[in-house]
């Protein structure tokens, strides 16, 4: 059934006044956030969303990940719900929108059905992803990933920080443990709005991404093991030097990326020394190598040729080297019929638009292996993003919505 008219809309001030409310809750020290999945941040984000649910009549279900479901009922009790939604947590230094943008906009879009009177025969469901970042615990995308079958519960639960917590536990301790099976749920669509986090469409002067891929990626986490010694009376001959390695490692990645262009990429952005003196050589690194790119042949052909090449620099400085791949999904193609739906709602809207790959993992890339799903992106600033310093107008947040505002009730049918 076609879309509501070109003259609906959502309630733009309504949904920046959201995120901006939600924006208080974990603040970062520089206008960002800092709210950590399982954090007490996120459990008070987490119960700020439930009350703006319950007050848009929406019926609230928990899974075992923490995962919260917020229903607005369809007119068939047999047709399957379409899920709209992202992820509430963030970076360490994360801004106020990744994530953020794609909940609120979801519920706004349910709140406007609400305004507008309109009834769908599917149900629609705002979903609140846990750990999408992976920034606390690794992976990335968790809670999608045990929901797709990517992922056991049990390896999702002990998975552990960098203060060696488990999240089971801290899952359990923030109070947020539902009694849902994870992966039970059957979903007719999935539809998750996004800023882009990269410098495209504003570049271009773009008002819409339609995101028509997703970049497959590898996280290789390494750790390399050397003698800790004193580094001014160590003779550089005698050293093992596992800083050295890492060193070496962190340029031998940027050229294997540089080797695999057009459209790849691949980079360090974790690291821990240790014991981490001024003085001391390290004995152990542990860091990890993020590689992304939207051909499978030649991600997996970078992961090969990165851990061999580590494993020869290692041996030749008679460095230790352990490396474990915590997070991997493949490149991904979102559903044809779902992508025509976002680019005909830009289309009918008058919105500027473009088709886009998203160069970054999302919930949605695990909610394709089970259900039909796709994207829609609005600009951000710089294309900055993991940074307290991200940016996007009110103009494109609400253009944004209303794309998934149209979309989402496209799919789920309006009953008359």
């Amino acid at each position: 059934m076609a879309a509501p008219g070109e003259n609906l809309r959502i309630d733009g001030s309504r949904l920046w006044d959201s995120i901006m409310e939600m924006a208080e809750i974990g603040p970062g020290i520089a206008g960002g956030n800092n709210r950590q999945t399982l954090t007490d941040a996120d459990a008070e984000g987490r119960a700020l969303f439930k009350t703006w649910c319950e007050a848009a009549g929406l019926t609230l279900g928990v899974d075992r990940m923490g995962t919260m479901f917020a229903t607005r009922a369809g007119e068939d009790p047999d047709a399957l719900p379409v899920y709209v939604g992202s992820h509430l947590d963030t970076q360490p230094t994360g801004g106020k929108y990744d994530g953020v943008l794609g909940v609120l906009g979801a519920l706004e879009a349910v709140r406007t059905m609400n305004d507008l009177g309109i009834r769908t025969k599917h149900p629609v469901v705002v979903v609140n992803w846990t750990n999408e970042e992976g920034a606390r615990f690794a992976p990335a995308m968790l809670a999608s990933g045990v929901f797709a079958g990517i992922h056991t519960l049990d390896y999702a639960y002990g998975r552990t920080d960098l203060e060696g917590k488990r999240f089971g536990d801290e899952l359990a301790r923030i109070g947020w443990v539902g009694d849902e099976e994870v992966g039970a749920r059957q979903m007719h669509a999935y539809y998750e709005l996004h800023i882009e986090q990269g410098p495209i469409l504003e570049a271009e002067g773009r008002e819409i991404g339609v995101v028509t891929h997703c970049q497959g990626l590898w996280w290789l986490e390494f750790t390399l093991t050397g003698k800790e010694a004193h580094t001014g009376s160590t003779p550089m001959h005698l050293r093992v030097n596992a800083g050295l390695a890492m060193a070496r490692i962190f340029e031998m990645v940027q050229e294997v990326a540089m080797a695999a262009q057009p459209d790849a990429v691949g980079g360090v952005g974790q690291v821990t020394f240790s014991p981490n003196s001024r003085n001391v050589l390290p004995g152990k690194v542990v860091f990890t190598v993020d590689i992304r790119t939207v051909d499978q042949a030649k991600l997996d052909g970078m992961r090969d040729t990165i851990e061999a090449r580590a494993a020869t620099i290692c041996e030749e400085l008679g460095v230790g080297c352990a490396v474990e791949r915590v997070g991997h999904f493949d490149p991904v193609t979102f559903a044809p019929e779902l992508v025509a739906e976002v680019r005909g709602a830009a289309e009918r809207l008058g919105y500027s638009h473009r088709d886009l790959v998203s160069g970054a993992g999302h919930d949605a890339c695990w909610a394709a292996k089970v259900a039909p799903a796709t994207m829609v992106m609005c600009p951000c600033v710089d294309g900055l993003s993991h940074n307290e310093a991200e940016e996007i107008t009110p103009d494109w947040a609400e253009k944004g919505a209303n794309v998934l505002f149209h979309a989402v009730v496209a799919t789920a049918g309006i009953v008359e």
